[in-house]
């Protein structure tokens, strides 16, 4: 499948606004204008995890587009939970909802859902991970990613020792980036993977599962968190375990992320490199693509995904990288 490609430069300063769970919208007759190219009243965001700092930058940019083009914002946090995004999918179609721009908690689980919201005449648009029957989708090259993360990860090791993967949930995204980072340990034969769990993308299990895996291997030059918030709970396993010499990497670009390189004091040292996404971009890139759908169709399947290219942020160049 060919994609389409745009490389969006971060935007610093984003402000992160109050996070709140769900902000409420205006009934509107679910027949009204449905399929229709017409105004734009109602727009629903639906996020993973609204306490990741990423899908908090999302909510940002949404909120600022909602207030200059006057239509009513509808977030939803899904709390990586399948039955509370199908829940809420379905109260958004009750609401007339126009647009739905989706980051799923599972790719292919939503799929049921995705369809009887378009079915409802509501454009659906995927964003950071590919969902299911969506119409279109707006994503970081997350193969790439994991690429650039292991490529600087194996440098970091010098091209040997044994490593860890600290995997995530059944989503799109995190599943590229498991391929990108498998793709570039087939050319060092000296790194053996020794551990490899799958967590909830978060801080929590982060933490968990890297002291489960540290516990059983003792020999560790390196770990793989799926993204910032599952690396640097690795970072913190590391420091209750008192194992220095082990290098970390993550995927996001996150604030803390940055924090973490900028700070030479264990466990924080640990942390070596980050491939940075554009939240914020990446949203407001998704919310054009889906008015575009809303006009003129759903596009063909070898232009329905957007393909944002990654940039990859170390400590000798964090003090170069603009962030969210």
């Amino acid at each position: 499948m060919t994609s389409k490609r745009f490389m969006i430069a971060a935007i610093a300063g984003v402000g992160l606004l109050a996070l709140a769970g769900c902000s409420d919208s205006s009934p509107v007759d679910p027949g009204e204008e449905e399929g229709d190219s017409g105004e734009i009243t109602n727009v629903g965001l639906m996020v993973q995890d609204i306490s990741n700092p990423f899908f908090a930058s999302m909510q940002s940019a949404m909120e600022e587009i909602a207030g200059e083009d006057g239509f009513t914002l509808n977030v939803q946090d899904g709390q990586q939970d399948l039955g509370a995004q199908n829940n809420q999918i379905d109260a958004m179609i009750q609401q007339g909802t126009d647009i739905i721009l989706l980051n799923a908690v599972d790719s292919e689980g939503i799929g049921s859902a995705v369809e009887r919201a378009i079915d409802a005449g509501i454009t659906v648009v995927a964003v950071d991970v590919d969902a299911a029957g969506a119409q279109a989708a707006v994503s970081t090259d997350n193969v790439e990613a994991g690429r650039q993360a292991c490529t600087a990860l194996a440098d970091k090791m010098g091209g040997e020792g044994n490593m860890l993967i600290v995997d995530g949930t059944p989503i799109t995204s995190v599943q590229e980036r498991v391929i990108g980072c498998e793709e570039v340990l087939e050319d060092y034969p000296d790194i053996e993977v020794v551990g490899h769990q799958n967590g909830n993308n978060d801080r929590a299990t982060g933490l968990d599962l890297t002291t489960q895996m540290l516990t059983a291997n003792d020999d560790i030059q390196g770990i793989f968190g799926i993204n910032d918030p599952t690396a640097l709970g690795a970072t913190l396993a590391l420091g209750q375990a008192s194992r220095e010499d082990v290098w970390v990497v993550g995927v996001d670009g996150s604030p803390e992320a940055v924090t973490a390189m900028e700070d030479d004091e264990f466990p924080n040292s640990s942390f070596w490199a980050t491939p940075a996404q554009h939240p914020n971009e990446m949203v407001a890139q998704a919310f054009e693509v889906a008015k575009d759908v809303r006009d003129n169709g759903a596009p063909d399947e070898a232009d329905r995904i957007t393909l944002v290219d990654p940039s990859l942020v170390t400590r000798d160049t964090v003090s170069d990288y603009a962030g969210w």
